[in-house]
């Protein structure tokens, strides 16, 4: 059984890389995780998924070439928290422009509309069963196109927070 308790301290943590040379990689990504357990172990599948294919990851979200927030929908200050957040990466986003930032989880499957039309706040909003999918979608944004996948998958569990 997974443990879902919400710890407060660990909001906006920077996911932190096992002890892999981030110089064998021509690519950096970096991950802040807001919410309940499951996301900070999705961010953990992300990293996994994304140094597979060719990603390093760092704390440093300034040298990042992809800038990922992996969020919870359900408290209303995480959301404010994100939209802070997004707003500081568009910033460094003018200096570096081939920077990509993108939201993950059940916010993103949220607000994708806001995010991406709106606000033109990310190039890619990722739900929490499309992970896999991710080197295709950095892949299509990495083109100048929006890349989308929040489909749900019926066997996902319900975070007890919800039910």
């Amino acid at each position: 059984m997974i443990n879902m308790v919400h710890d407060e301290a660990r909001q906006g943590e920077a996911f932190a890389p096992a002890a892999v040379a981030t110089d064998d990689y021509s690519r950096k990504f970096y991950i802040e995780s807001y919410g309940c357990q499951m996301n900070f172990a999705d961010s953990e599948i992300v990293a996994s998924i994304l140094q597979e294919n060719g990603f390093g990851a760092t704390r440093n979200f300034e040298e990042a070439d992809l800038i990922l927030l992996n969020t919870c929908s359900i408290r209303e200050k995480a959301e404010q928290t994100v939209r802070k957040r997004l707003t500081e990466f568009r910033k460094l986003k003018m200096k570096r422009p081939g920077m990509l930032v993108g939201v993950l989880g059940c916010m993103a499957e949220r607000l994708k509309g806001k995010f991406l039309e709106e606000e033109k706040l990310v190039d890619l909003v990722v739900g929490p069963d499309a992970y896999r999918t991710l080197p295709g979608l950095v892949e299509e944004a990495g083109s100048g196109q929006k890349a989308v996948n929040v489909l749900l998958s019926r066997d996902r569990p319900m975070p007890r927070s919800i039910r």
